[in-house]
């Protein structure tokens, strides 16, 4: 199972294997205190542990990236490699319909940066895309900003907005005369509070982790929304329609394998010509892209096509 979830990682994703602890010990020493032996004597982390998973994040930014890297306590902490998988799967999207993917003059949306503004910091760092990110919490965007203020120049390249309107996904965002190359999202797919403390329990009993820890944390806007991830993305679809003149590919990741099917029929309602569906995986983890655009790819050509 580990063996084929690697194969599904993107190529290009700096994370093909093991993480060099050593390398990673160096550049965050508190992460050592978190290191433990496996029952076959191999050394590793103690994933179940909050504290030990945000000090891998922050190790692993500063390995790849050379990001400076901090996170409040009780916000998500996402997995690195598999939002840098995210991120690499967009690009070859982009790849098909400009000259080149790479650069400042593409423009990407994040719905829901959250306090770790993690797909903007992945995507600046390995593109140099620039992006908005939105969230519709103040705390989250001022967490944010000042993680995006310990950065020299992201404060040029990634800019956050609010989203006022809880009920409201690119309505609100999106401004008149703005064009984003891709948008992405990574939605709450609980769809109560219930269910997201029964899913953390699950996920417990699985780890071996204390009843109520939950090793990557997250607010309730990052967890759980009523309809859950088939909701959210049923609303992002509908709007998407509002804004296909502004946007060339829309993207979601889809957690549960059996979210595909309604939303494959949302799309086809809305008479969504292109969509894909990407797998991707990490470690026994899999999960999959939705991309969608309104355009066939002579469209695409010319919407991007210089004035």
């Amino acid at each position: 199972m580990a063996r084929r979830a690697r194969l599904l990682m993107h190529p290009r994703n700096r994370y093909q294997g093991h993480y060099d602890l050593a390398v990673l010990f160096k550049l965050e020493p508190r992460l050592e205190a978190w290191s433990m032996l496996t029952p076959s004597g191999k050394l590793s982390l103690n994933f179940s542990e909050p504290e030990a998973v945000k000090l891998l994040n922050k190790a692993l930014l500063k390995q790849w990236y050379q990001l400076q890297w901090a996170l409040p306590d009780d916000h998500l902490c996402p997995p690195i490699p598999g939002r840098a998988d995210y991120i690499h799967h967009l690009a070859d999207c982009l790849a098909e319909d400009l000259p080149t993917n790479h650069g400042p003059q593409i423009s990407v949306l994040d719905i829901g940066c959250g306090a770790n503004c993690i797909y903007p910091l992945i995507g600046s760092a390995e593109y140099g895309w620039r992006f908005t990110g939105s969230d519709c919490q103040p705390e989250s965007i001022r967490a944010a900003q000042q993680l995006l203020a310990m950065n020299t120049g992201l404060t040029r390249s990634i800019r956050l907005r609010r989203q006022k309107e809880q009920s409201k996904i690119f309505d609100g965002i999106i401004q008149p005369k703005e064009f984003y190359h891709a948008t992405l999202c990574n939605p709450p797919f609980h769809s109560s509070a219930q269910a997201a403390a029964e899913g953390t329990a699950r996920k417990n009993n699985h780890l071996g982790i204390a009843e109520h820890q939950l090793n990557f944390a997250g607010r309730y806007h990052e967890l759980w929304c009523p309809g859950g991830e088939v909701g959210f993305i049923t609303k992002m679809i509908e709007e998407s329609v509002l804004f296909q003149q502004q946007v060339l590919w829309f993207s979601t990741l889809v957690a549960k394998q059996q979210s595909l099917a309604p939303l494959r029929k949302v799309l086809t309602d809305h008479s969504v010509p292109v969509r894909r569906e990407i797998e991707m995986a990490q470690g026994n983890k899999k999960s999959r892209l939705l991309v969608w655009s309104f355009h066939n790819k002579r469209q695409r050509k010319e919407l991007v096509k210089p004035a």
